[in-house]
């Protein structure tokens, strides 16, 4: 059988939870669909899924594979229709990732933007505050910020953000305004759990080792309710406090008259450039970036 017709197959029980429903799906028989992921697996040397008389699940090698094996064939439809020289209007399902106050405040509107424009396109949206492997975990298109490593991956810069230093105007009142990246030592700080802990500040490619939080906490959104409330003085990316800083809740200091921008790039496979789902989104970010103001990070 067809190796790809078995891939269909495969995915079509997944979907439909049962070989009957899959069969129905893709007009041929149930036996027919049984000995198309028999034959699937047994090239594979896995087990994909669980059988029972009362349903089908997915095993953990299962689980694995299928989100590649609907790439593949996502891929292979995309690519028909381009050499068929039609315009492919963006369809199928795009897996997104973003850190999560980024991606709350800049990335849901895109995406939002797309579902709307888009009636065939589906998305998946993970927001979390690490690095997540692009190709292990299924992941289509990644939003990163900050300098990028070596890498196969394809990049696009779309924008830059920076860093602010700032605290609550009652904070400065009763402490005192820092004027110099040295004065950090003898303030108190608050942190976000993460790669951007105080301990860990860099500023204008200076790392600051003097820099001891007073209070770390596990979110950007409570770090900066601290530093509202008075606690201590935060390091944060402007897009993060820039309604707090605009209602005056913040004030920044030591703002540095050359800053040093951080870029904000869209991270993927060199095999995903176009795809009509990868351009789309790519083209809604920059018009976001555009309209937000972080196409060039504030001054």
């Amino acid at each position: 059988m067809d190796r790809l017709h078995t891939l269909e197959m495969f995915l079509k029980v997944a979907d439909k939870g049962g070989f009957a429903a899959a069969a129905r799906a893709l007009g041929v028989s149930p036996p027919a669909v049984t000995r198309g992921v028999a034959e699937l697996e047994a090239r594979l040397g896995v087990t994909l899924l669980h059988r029972s008389t009362r349903a089908v699940s997915l095993t953990t090698e299962g689980a694995g594979f299928i989100e590649q094996a609907r790439r593949i064939l996502d891929d292979l439809a995309d690519a028909e229709r381009q050499l068929a020289g039609m315009r492919l209007e963006p369809a199928g399902q795009l897996h997104i990732t973003a850190s999560t106050a980024f991606g709350r405040m800049h990335v849901t509107p895109a995406v939002a933007e797309l579902i709307d424009r888009h009636a065939a396109l589906d998305i998946r949206l993970l927001l979390i505050d690490r690095n997540v492997r692009i190709v292990e975990e299924g992941i289509d298109i990644a939003v990163r910020i900050g300098p990028l490593a070596d890498s196969a991956l394809r990049a696009v810069r779309i924008g830059s953000v920076r860093q602010a230093i700032v605290a609550s105007p009652a904070y400065l009142a009763r402490f005192g305004v820092p004027v110099r990246l040295s004065d950090l030592a003898s303030h108190r700080l608050i942190a976000s759990a993460g790669p951007r802990a105080a301990a860990e500040w860099r500023i204008g490619g200076r790392q600051i080792t003097s820099a001891r939080p007073r209070l770390t906490l596990n979110t950007v959104d409570a770090a900066i309710a601290a530093a509202e409330a008075g606690v201590g003085l935060a390091n944060f990316l402007d897009y993060q406090v820039e309604h707090a800083l605009d209602a005056g809740r913040l004030i920044e200091v030591l703002k540095p008259e050359v800053p040093e921008l951080l870029p904000v790039s869209l991270l993927f496979e060199a095999s995903r450039a176009n795809a009509p789902a990868t351009r789309a989104f790519i083209e809604t970010m920059r018009e976001r970036a555009r309209r937000c103001r972080w196409e060039q990070a504030r001054e």
